[in-house]
């Protein structure tokens, strides 16, 4: 996964914790495609995360996108076909994400994930492969 960029993106609600999530992400050796937004000034995040959904898709990676609440980012990015996006904030909902869905995306709350939380749940998401099978099936189903 690490010869492949994490494509980052958050609005202002999201900005703090994506930073530091990209600053230990870069130094754990990981390529980093940052979207934006650049400053913790107001921003509309839909544009931004149509944009990191396209990074997504074209070079077949993860994304990780954090505003507010996280639910905003996780409506456009769920829009798209080929995007799984969940918007979670526990160890399990993301690891079975990955093992029974393949989500490709992990939408995250800047207001009300801590970053020690945040990291975890990244690293979860990274690390977790998709269990195949019956569940190939129903992903496919839902890219269909």
């Amino acid at each position: 996964m690490k010869n492949k960029p994490i494509v980052m993106m958050s609005d202002h609600g999201g900005f703090e914790l994506k930073e530091k999530l990209k600053a230990w992400l870069l130094s754990s050796g990981f390529r980093v495609d940052d979207i934006g937004t650049n400053s913790a000034e107001a921003v509309d995040y839909p544009c931004l995360a149509k944009k990191a959904v396209k990074l997504v898709l074209h070079h077949d990676t993860y994304g990780i996108f954090v505003c507010g609440a996280g639910v905003g980012v996780s409506i456009v990015a769920n829009r798209h076909k080929g995007i799984r996006a969940v918007l979670a904030d526990k160890d399990v909902i993301v690891q079975l994400s990955r093992q029974h869905n393949d989500c490709n995306v992990l939408c995250l709350g800047g207001r009300f994930v801590e970053f020690e939380q945040a990291k975890k749940l990244v690293q979860i998401f990274i690390e977790t492969g998709a269990l195949g099978e019956q569940h190939a099936r129903r992903v496919l189903a839902i890219d269909n």
